[in-house]
């Protein structure tokens, strides 16, 4: 089973992964990016393997060096060896292989694209976010080759779960 999902921002993609994982009786690996607030502030994006817990920055404020996006600077290293590498690694050895997200930040990097194109590849469960107006090749290849793509809403938001849950438990 191989279930997108894509909505506006901040309409629960990463709250619906963390719900699947917790729910689902499958070995996860991948990883997951969630938001770095400061007095109420957006000031960046960590990201998380999936499997050993191990953390990065995705992109910040005021801690990365790499390349400028909008407020902020990519964590390219970051990605690469705790986010890129969790996506291999889940191919490799996990049932459930858990992308959030494919974004514009992340789409920066070769090796996360190379890791992605792998899990799209795979026969494994693949649960991926991505985001939803990009036109990079690799966002074309996930909204068109799942088996399910949901558009999350927040008024769909604790049905599209439930249903996420049920297809991967079944």
């Amino acid at each position: 089973m191989r279930i997108g999902i894509t909505g506006h921002p901040g309409v629960g993609k990463t709250t619906l992964v963390k719900r699947v994982l917790a729910a689902v009786p499958l070995k996860a690996g991948g990883m997951i990016t969630e938001e770095i607030r400061k007095c109420g502030y957006r000031v960046g994006f960590l990201l998380r393997d999936v499997a050993t817990g191990k953390e990065g920055l995705l992109a910040h404020r005021h801690h990365c060096d790499g390349p400028e996006f909008g407020k902020y600077r990519l964590c390219l290293r970051d990605l690469e060896e705790i986010g890129a590498a969790a996506i291999e690694r889940a191919v490799d050895e996990a049932e459930l292989i858990v992308i959030d997200e494919v974004g514009p930040m992340e789409l920066r990097s070769p090796r996360f694209i190379s890791a992605v194109e792998r899990a799209l590849e795979s026969k494994k469960h693949l649960l991926v976010t991505v985001h939803r107006a990009s036109n990079h090749h690799l966002a074309y290849r996930i909204r068109h080759e799942v088996d399910h793509l949901i558009r999350l809403t927040k008024s769909n938001r604790e049905e599209k779960i439930q249903e996420v849950i049920r297809l991967f438990s079944g």
